[in-house]
């Protein structure tokens, strides 16, 4: 069975709609739970659960409320209410495919040796996508994912995205819980919890996949693209990058700064093409995001 588990801080503008393209799948409703962490909503969240559970009585739905405000504390009470052998994590502003859940089942059943998955997010704009975007803003910004439309093992240091990835629960019992001083926290935008349990699974020699049939689109709101939001998030990259990587040891954080020195070389070489090619702002983006990762992991 699978547990599909979805953690939500006050979007209550977004989780009916969520809830319901689960409930429309075309997975029979006794092959799978929702299993909801409300992480202190103080929005309407609760009642737009209970018009769901009212419209799709059908759908087997728990929720639950995790006190300890924190990404990672949610999606750990997750993991310890879930049923399923199969933990499914699905983000509460986005929407998923008909096929989605039948898609993961298929998978790890046609697939038992691989202990995880996850598929393409595509961003949907609330209002239009802006002129400085580019491939590598656009993943950290929407989260975009698209690795062609063939099931295939993720590539080197790739992994799936947090709001889009299936696991086997045996992995939580091999590698251990999601990092609490990892993860977002209320309106913080600290992160890299995924990126903290990939890398442990890939120490394992476990294994992850891509499949292009369970699609989740996600919602971008304007105030995503706002120049606050986003020296906010980049800045939280490198803060999460010196955390993750010093809680490893110091070894790994000095690493850690030698890549942000290529990434450097790389991001000016990107500037110049997009410069070249007429679109300056996306080249400028690059810089800014950038400086911004490299000061949070620099800055105590």
């Amino acid at each position: 069975m699978l547990s599909v588990i979805i953690c939500t801080y006050n979007r209550d503008k977004y989780i009916y709609n969520v809830l319901k393209s689960l409930a429309e799948n075309t997975l029979s409703p006794e092959k799978y739970e929702i299993v909801l962490v409300d992480n202190n909503c103080t929005d309407n969240t609760q009642s737009e659960c209970e018009r769901f559970v009212h419209d799709y009585p059908e759908v087997t739905f728990r929720s639950f409320v995790e006190t300890n405000q924190g990404l990672s504390y949610a999606r750990n009470r997750g993991i310890q209410e879930s049923r399923g052998d199969i933990l499914v994590y699905v983000d509460d502003d986005a929407l998923v495919n008909k096929e989605y859940l039948q898609t993961y089942t298929d998978f790890f059943v046609h697939y038992p040796e691989i202990d995880a998955a996850g598929g393409p997010i595509i961003p949907q704009y609330e209002t239009e996508e802006p002129d400085w975007m580019s491939h590598f803003t656009k993943a950290l910004i929407t989260g975009y994912k698209y690795l062609g439309d063939k099931i295939r093992e993720f590539p080197k240091n790739d992994f799936p995205g947090g709001g889009n990835a299936a696991y086997k629960a045996s992995v939580f019992e091999k590698v251990g819980l999601f990092n609490v001083d990892l993860g977002r926290k209320g309106d913080s935008l600290v992160g890299a919890e995924e990126k903290d349990i990939f890398n442990k699974m890939t120490t394992l020699g476990m294994r992850f996949y891509y499949l292009p049939n369970a699609i989740l689109y996600h919602l971008i709101p304007e105030k995503k693209l706002s120049k606050d939001y986003f020296d906010r998030l980049t800045y939280s990259i490198g803060k999460s990058e010196r955390m993750r990587t010093l809680n490893i040891g110091k070894w790994k954080y000095v690493k850690r700064l030698i890549s942000e020195a290529v990434k450097w070389t790389a991001s000016i070489v990107l500037c110049i093409g997009h410069t070249f090619a007429g679109a300056p702002k996306r080249g400028w983006k690059l810089i800014q995001f950038r400086w911004n990762v490299t000061r949070g992991l620099v800055e105590k």
